[in-house]
């Protein structure tokens, strides 16, 4: 059951967020990666966490659906205020602490919100990620792979944002490099997804540039082995931008944490065949008391 989407002002933005569930149980806030909005959490996964007993809150990070925007190429803001956001968007829904859901740059606003506003963590589920944040290189780690690199070195040239097919075509080729090589890519759910997308964005030309410009601040990779917070991550065996050494080293260095490998999944969010392991084990990681 979603309450709908509503507007909050949070942290001197507009954030749109939806929450699904039962408000007396415990929260689940859901935080999506660059380039990404609410819709990145698929409303049956959602509703499956939400009939466990779970309150599930998902939102657009700023750039992202239909949250405050900027003009494309010029984002005003950084990592840090995407932290800041999430710990507002909590007050303004009168939570003192939720488990923290983060996925890429929404996995690093996530490891920033459990050591920089640890009392608002509950436990925290990480996917798709790396010891600090995107950007931070670290020689120890494995590189991403050869295409990413490629892809990165010479990027497809933007398409005719108010094109609307041009955009869904430029979307859908755009997550096809990160899935993984194991499966069929899934071409026609991917177009679904991304119709959906542009016709919920204020602005998709900042959607799909802005979050990937921002400055991640100061590395935090030495920082990590003070997370309080119970910890689980989830990372692709397939994930070519960071390749599973990233995720094995990150639940390495917060103490105490899970790791849990995803055959099958590259740098993408849960795929399908994925959820009967991921959402009872987010079930079973988030059932214990709120702190």
């Amino acid at each position: 059951m979603s309450t709908g989407e509503r507007i909050i002002r949070a942290n001197g933005v507009e954030l749109c967020v939806e929450s699904f569930g039962d408000p007396g149980d415990p929260a689940v806030l859901l935080i999506h990666g660059a380039g990404h909005s609410l819709l990145a959490w698929d409303e049956e996964f959602v509703g499956r966490l939400a009939a466990g007993g779970r309150r599930v809150i998902r939102y657009d990070g700023r750039d992202a659906g239909r949250s405050t925007a900027y003009p494309a190429g010029s984002p005003a803001y950084g990592l840090g205020d995407l932290v800041a956001d999430a710990a507002a968007l909590l007050d303004a829904l009168g939570i003192t602490a939720a488990h923290v859901v983060g996925m890429s740059q929404g996995a690093a606003v996530a490891q920033l919100l459990a050591l920089d506003h640890a009392g608002r963590v509950a436990s925290l589920i990480l996917a798709s990620s790396t010891p600090g944040g995107p950007g931070h290189q670290h020689a120890d780690l494995p590189e991403m792979a050869r295409e990413i690199q490629e892809l990165f070195a010479e990027e497809p040239a933007e398409p005719d944002w108010s094109d609307r097919a041009a955009v869904i075509d430029h979307l859908v080729e755009a997550e096809r490099p990160f899935a993984a090589r194991s499966r069929p890519f899934d071409r026609d759910g991917m177009r679904a997804a991304a119709e959906r997308v542009v016709d919920r964005t204020a602005d998709v030309a900042a959607q799909l540039t802005n979050p990937f410009m921002i400055d991640a601040g100061e590395p935090w990779r030495g920082r990590l082995g003070r997370v309080a917070a119970p910890t689980l991550v989830f990372h692709g065996t397939e994930d070519p931008f960071f390749p599973v050494g990233h995720g094995r080293a990150l639940a390495a260095e917060i103490p105490g944490a899970r790791f849990v490998p995803l055959e099958g999944t590259g740098h993408e969010v849960f795929p399908r065949h994925r959820w009967d392991i991921v959402i009872p084990a987010i079930l079973e990681h988030t059932a214990g008391p709120l702190a």
